[in-house]
């Protein structure tokens, strides 16, 4: 992939206004998301990193046509799950899909649980710019974790102490960087737009028998068949289970590591963790109006249009 230029992104424009939805897996986003855009004649951009890539369908929870009611979709399934997608190619894309939907003089809504995903648009970071290295991510790719925490702390020992150390990918890239660049650089931000972020609240144990009930369903859609299809397709079993949770665990039972049981109590134990650690990111930001009800939601974006 060619390098990408340096961003030359333009001052906050208080009419460039976007709405945010995020919340934890199985909180119901998408289907509040669609009510909105219905009410506030919005198109929908996607804020998750998995539902980018084309055939991982009924493991994330990709919304159906049927369910979208009408409304414009950007961003699912534009991906092939062969190719690696980062953080900077989903800015770049949703950038352009924000832009298109603004220029249709429609409000934009970004929806997602994907916390990185999210806050390159919202905060408009501006990445550092070290062109990709294949050579350097499939020699990388092979290591372990704990191998690659130890390079990066020797490359660059002030990032590896705010690196978020569970995420191999990430750490293969700051790693890149850090290689090219001598360290990984602060991240700046130039956010684009104005930005009213609603959160959906769920109590957690409310959350809980949703993610159960999610995942029922999911086995109930065939999600081992759609994961034994995407083996066949010619993604190893490596590969998959990079994608984590339902793929990471499916695949270990079609390999005949977990028995059914095993593997889905793994799974929701797994899902609930992931959802914990969502939720720990999002309180993190004071700016997260956090709404129950379709209702308030509505009445805080009102408001926001009504702003000059």
């Amino acid at each position: 992939m060619a390098a990408r230029r340096k961003n030359s992104s333009p001052l906050i424009n208080l009419d460039r206004k976007l709405v945010v939805l995020l919340g934890p897996t199985a909180a119901g986003k998408s289907r509040l998301a669609v009510k909105l855009a219905r009410r506030f004649q919005g198109e929908i951009v996607s804020a998750d990193s998995r539902q980018i890539y084309q055939g991982l369908d009924i493991g994330t929870g990709k919304i159906t046509a049927g369910e979208m009611e009408g409304i414009p979709h950007y961003l699912l399934g534009i991906v092939s799950p062969k190719e690696q997608f980062d953080v900077v190619q989903y800015q770049e894309k949703a950038y352009q899909a924000i832009e298109a939907i603004l220029q249709r003089n429609h409000l934009p809504f970004l929806i997602g649980g994907s916390p990185f995903y999210l806050d390159a648009v919202i905060k408009g970071w501006q990445f550092p710019w070290a062109k990709a290295d294949p050579d350097l991510r499939k020699k990388l790719v092979r290591q372990p974790l704990e191998k690659l925490l130890k390079v990066l702390a020797d490359l660059d020992p002030l990032y590896f102490q705010k690196a978020e150390k569970t995420n191999k990918r990430r750490i293969i890239r700051a790693i890149e960087i850090a290689s090219q660049l001598g360290r990984v650089p602060p991240r700046e931000s130039y956010p684009r737009f104005q930005t009213l972020i609603l959160g959906l609240q769920v109590p957690f144990p409310q959350l809980k028998e949703q993610i159960a009930q999610r995942q029922e369903k999911l086995f109930h859609q065939g999600i081992v068949e759609e994961v034994a299809n995407l083996h066949r397709q010619g993604l190893s079993w490596k590969r998959l289970e990079e994608f984590g949770l339902e793929y990471q665990w499916v695949s270990s039972y079609l390999q005949g590591k977990e028995t059914e049981g095993e593997m889905k109590k793994k799974l929701q134990r797994a899902v609930e963790k992931f959802a914990k650690r969502q939720l720990t990111w999002f309180k993190k930001n004071p700016n997260i109006h956090w709404v129950q009800q379709a209702g308030e939601a509505q009445s805080l974006i009102q408001q926001f249009l009504e702003k000059s």
